[in-house]
């Protein structure tokens, strides 16, 4: 009896589990969108951005990228890490004149179907930005914080304004 008990303990355990994983599965519309998208990609590990998002994070052209997709198979963004020699001088350009003296960190170029940005982390002393600049050289966004802003998960300031 005791036997008995303990294996539908069990079944009940894994059925249960079984019933969690679901919600974690990727939607096949979601992965069909992304093959079509990035039929080369390589090493393809998924996670949840959000209720209504999904990312996938894998390895193309020796990079590393990221790629989200809404629930429903749209291409929402996809970002991948660029060096420094990358960027266009336009953009070059305004990072040395509007932020000069901030230490540049992952450069990332960023494309929605707004069109691309590139994307920066920038420090200088306790200062800390995110900054979004177009091809152009125009800064889309910029958001500061200072290092306990971080800790603490609060944001000191944000600008931006889209084209």
């Amino acid at each position: 009896m005791k036997n008995l008990f303990l294996l539908i303990a069990i079944a009940a355990i894994f059925s249960f589990n079984a019933c969690a994983q679901t919600g974690k599965r990727v939607p096949a519309k979601v992965k069909t969108a992304f093959h079509q998208k990035f039929p080369n990609a390589k090493k393809v590990e998924w996670g949840r951005e959000n209720t209504k998002e999904w990312e996938a994070e894998f390895k193309m052209n020796a990079k590393d990228y990221s790629a989200n997709y809404d629930n429903h198979g749209n291409w929402m963004e996809t970002e991948f890490e660029v060096k420094l020699s990358e960027v266009p001088v336009a953009v070059k350009n305004t990072l040395s004149k509007e932020f000069a003296g901030f230490k540049i960190k992952e450069p990332e170029l960023s494309e929605t179907k707004e069109g691309k940005v590139y994307e920066f982390e920038l420090k200088k002393g306790e200062t800390q930005m995110e900054v979004a600049i177009a091809p152009s050289g125009k800064v889309v966004t910029k958001e500061t914080k200072k290092e306990n802003d971080e800790e603490n998960g609060q944001k000191s300031d944000e600008e931006g304004d889209n084209d």
